[in-house]
């Protein structure tokens, strides 16, 4: 099955008009199984899986053409074809919508809910909402049966400020034959919150459901809703958004490096390269006013300009790097010990990597070269010259060295930018249909793509909003890692992955 397939496919169905820019189609279900059977065979790659009351939403790409489609299924009966089934990584976003909005995916594989924890005061809160059950039943791991076995609880409550999650362990003596996780313990009711919200207090909510990743999520919802309304911002904003893109993927690199190392009982590293991800927030607050430069990118461009001494402090900041992270790299790379840990834990298959679509530095990690900047692609990257590495050992060692790369390609980015930045406004009115409109966005953050699918009312108030992170495709790949090595390498396996409890937990 090839994208010319994908599109006679959904050629049957009937398209939406007011959705952009990609197409978004109604099918029905002999076209939506279609959909499932290609992706279970590999042609298309799973982007995002979620409902709404009264239908459910398939979003699919074919990396090689550039092909990008949204099929949604009415569910007037209340269920729809499980796509988990055959395809494992839909599996948690489907009992994530059985959930919150109440659509049962039929013959599915895992019916265990997911997110609702049997604590909130309704249940299907974006759907149907009814009072909760009186009596929740514990939930049931996974059985894990043979001679010698034996089960680790860890969490939900961890040491540290790190948000909850449950790691339930199966190990003989010292190895990992499986993990389980279980998250959803600080459910924030996001997507509830952003019915019906005003788009700037809808932009707020969006730049915080990942902390880490707020430059991120503000971009990708800015850009969804200049879809819907089919606004062009000035060229200025589009270079300012990548400029303050690459500083939060510069310094969350540098803060997960040392932070790998360090659960590797190697401080050292630690110690430098929290100075030097400190050296990048305190260059943001100068130049954006904002340390995590949170809330600076809005629907219609950005609402912070670069000041008059901002580009000498940046130029500044990457003398600094220059000067200080190659001798890191160097102790890195040269400490047996170091290496000891890193080198061939934690593997993951590159075939499991392309089967869940992962991106970020651990589908790079695994020889997928997913980045959205490149495709889709948007401004102003297109203009700029950078590489996305990747490599094929796809353990600790190759996610460390990922992140490495992409500091040093991050660096020249920004240079790039300083020294192509063009003049002009920052931000314009957003167009006002005046009738409901749809949009979506996918970009580049610095664990993988975030989406953001959206549609607003006539009024120009948020009617339904989706955010979905890349952890979501990556979590599950993380119980697979930790299987055969020993259960001390957890805290260096799940730190080498870096996973958002908060994005994934909306």
């Amino acid at each position: 099955m090839n994208a010319k397939d994908l599109r006679t496919v959904l050629a049957a169905g009937q398209p939406v008009a007011e959705h952009h820019p990609w197409p978004r189609v109604i099918v029905d279900t002999e076209i939506w199984n279609t959909l499932v059977e290609g992706l279970t065979s590999g042609a298309w790659v799973l982007l995002g899986l979620w409902g709404e009351t009264g239908a459910v939403h398939l979003a699919v790409c074919e990396e090689t053409t550039g092909n990008l489609s949204i099929a949604s299924l009415p569910c007037p009966d209340g269920s729809f074809p499980s796509v988990g089934r055959l395809h494992p990584p839909a599996q948690r976003l489907e009992r994530a919508i059985a959930d919150l909005v109440g659509l049962q995916p039929g013959n599915a594989l895992d019916s265990r809910p997911w997110l609702d924890h049997g604590r909130w005061p309704m249940r299907h809160p974006l759907g149907a909402a009814t009072a909760p059950d009186e009596s929740i039943p514990p939930y049931p791991f996974l059985a894990a049966e043979g001679e010698g076995l034996h089960q680790i609880p860890v969490g939900p409550v961890h040491a540290g400020i790190i948000e909850p999650g449950h790691f339930r362990f199966t190990a003989n003596g010292e190895t990992v034959v499986r993990l389980e996780e279980r998250l959803g313990y600080v459910h924030k009711g996001i997507e509830s919150l952003l019915s019906g919200a005003p788009l700037e207090r809808a932009a707020r909510l969006v730049g915080r459901v990942s902390g880490d990743s707020t430059v991120a999520y503000a971009l990708a919802f800015a850009r969804a809703v200049e879809a819907a309304t089919e606004t062009t911002i000035p060229d200025r904003a589009h270079w300012l958004r990548a400029l303050m893109a690459e500083l939060e993927r510069l310094a969350n690199h540098c803060g997960d490096i040392g932070a790998v190392c360090n659960d590797a009982a190697f401080a050292l590293m630690l110690a430098h390269c929290a100075v030097l991800r400190e050296q990048v927030l305190r260059a943001s607050a100068s130049c954006f006013g904002h340390r995590l430069l949170m809330d600076r990118i809005v629907p219609g461009g950005v609402v912070a300009d670069l000041p008059a001494d901002g580009a000498k402090t940046l130029r500044a900041l990457i003398t600094e790097f220059r000067r200080q992270f190659p001798p890191l790299i160097e102790l890195y790379d040269d400490t047996a010990s170091l290496q000891n840990r890193t080198v061939s834990t934690g593997f993951v298959r590159p075939a499991l990597i392309r089967q869940f679509g992962c991106g970020g530095f651990i589908g790079r990690a695994g020889g997928r070269g997913f980045d959205a900047r490149r495709w889709p692609g948007y401004p102003p990257y297109g203009q700029l010259k950078f590489e996305t590495p990747t490599r094929t050992d796809s353990d600790v060692n190759a996610r460390v060295w990922l992140r490495i790369h992409e500091v040093e390609q991050s660096l020249a980015l920004i240079e790039q930018i300083l020294e192509q930045l063009p003049l002009g406004p920052l931000r314009v009115e957003l167009n006002r249909p005046g009738r409901p409109s749809e949009g979506m966005a996918l970009i580049e953050g610095f664990r993988g793509d975030v989406l953001v699918w959206l549609r607003l009312a006539a009024d120009g108030t948020v009617a339904r909003c989706h955010p979905r992170d890349p952890s979501w495709f990556q979590w599950p790949l993380l119980e697979a890692a930790i299987e055969n090595n020993i259960v001390a390498d957890f805290p260096l396996c799940n730190k080498s992955f870096n996973c958002s409890y908060s994005g994934h937990d909306l």
